[in-house]
């Protein structure tokens, strides 16, 4: 609420504020992140929006990464900016440069979170991403496929390499135990 207060007295604040917030970030205190989140909503609330598009790509990366939380009341918090019309409406406008950071942590929340509110709240934001621009949310979602498809072919590959390295280690061990005795009985 400090800096909130301090920015509302002075609306041209408001983009330092958040970017020092986003400096200070804690990165193993929730409790923290709970309220460093309130605090960023609110300054969000009254920021100017030629304001927001100069701190859209740090604000988001760190909003990704707090939706990713796996404390949920971290990514809970983070969820809740969707539910604010004054953010959804610069969200809107910015939809172009945004979905792309949130998408990866969205996607892959929506597959695997072990809290189901989370996983309901991240299905809302993607339908509202998708219905801001399914073109490009389309696009997003083949491409992430696709690039989880490759992961998982390197992981193989990754795996098989491994798997003829452990061969050849048990061979050249079998090579040397049967070679020693041989040796000591030559002298």
């Amino acid at each position: 609420a400090v800096v909130s207060t301090q920015s509302t007295g002075d609306p041209s604040l408001t983009e330092a504020a958040i970017l020092g917030l986003l400096r200070l970030w804690p990165k193993t205190n929730s409790a923290k992140e709970v309220m460093l989140l309130g605090e960023v909503e609110e300054i969000l609330d009254i920021i100017e929006p030629t304001q927001f598009k100069r701190i859209i790509v740090p604000l988001f990366k760190r909003l990704a990464r707090a939706v990713a939380s796996p404390q949920f009341q971290v990514a809970e918090r983070a969820l809740y900016f969707w539910n604010n019309e004054y953010i959804m409406s610069l969200i809107e406008e910015h939809n172009r440069i945004i979905l792309p950071i949130m998408f990866p942590s969205l996607y892959l929340i929506s597959k695997d979170h072990w809290n189901q509110t989370i996983v309901a709240l991240v299905y809302n934001v993607l339908k509202t991403f998708m219905e801001m621009n399914n073109q490009l949310f389309d696009e997003l979602t083949l491409s992430f496929k696709a690039e989880r498809q490759k992961e998982k072919r390197r992981e193989v590959q990754r795996e098989e390499a491994w798997k003829k390295v452990q061969k050849q280690a048990v061979n050249l061990s079998n090579n040397a135990a049967t070679c020693e005795p041989t040796a000591a009985n030559n002298s």
